[in-house]
């Protein structure tokens, strides 16, 4: 029992972790590296981070700075750039891309306000049937004969306190990130 406990509560980290990660990856007004994770450049023939070919740095509060190692790949990592979707043009001299992240609209304020909500939506679903399977485990384990009426009940509901500190935690910083992209 302890150990569909502790797979399920992994699972749901993850889950967690994943959200923090897309939310970092939104474009909120500001300068922030993070928007570059899912961007890959072709470097000698394999896709690279553009963090493992150069320093990446915010310089002002709308202005990310890219500081290739090797000056030849400054076009590669501009492609890259233009190719993704984050929407930003760069502007390079040769050796340095700078990324200038323009004002938010308030129209564009509130589609990433909907955005930062259905990806939480999405985060809970996902928590939640991490639930249902560990729940159906502990009701499998139980028809088995290696668990008690007792010991799938607290199970049951250790579960479900897990469930609902990850739901309290999502809806949290949900909440934060909504109040972020607004007060930008």
């Amino acid at each position: 029992m302890k150990e569909v406990l502790k797979t399920a509560e992994e699972k749901m980290g993850k889950t967690l972790a994943k959200l923090e990660g897309d939310y970092a990856a939104i474009r909120a007004g500001r300068a922030n590296p993070a928007v570059l994770n899912k961007v890959t450049v072709d470097y000698y023939g394999s896709p690279t981070p553009i963090s493992q070919i150069a320093a990446v740095s915010v310089t002002e509060a709308r202005v990310l700075t890219i500081q290739p190692w090797d000056a030849s790949s400054c076009r590669l990592i501009e492609k890259a750039i233009q190719k993704s979707d984050i929407g930003i043009n760069p502007q390079s001299d040769g050796r340095t891309i700078r990324l200038i992240f323009p004002p938010l609209t308030e129209e564009k304020r509130r589609e990433i306000v909907k955005d930062v909500s259905h990806m939480a939506e999405d985060a809970k679903v996902a928590v939640r049937s991490i639930r249902r399977d560990a729940i159906e485990k502990l009701k499998a384990m139980k028809k088995a004969g290696d668990l008690t009426e007792d010991d799938l009940k607290q199970g049951e509901k250790k579960t479900q306190d897990t469930t609902d500190k990850f739901i309290k935690n999502i809806d949290a910083r949900a909440e934060a990130k909504q109040k972020e992209v607004m007060t930008i």
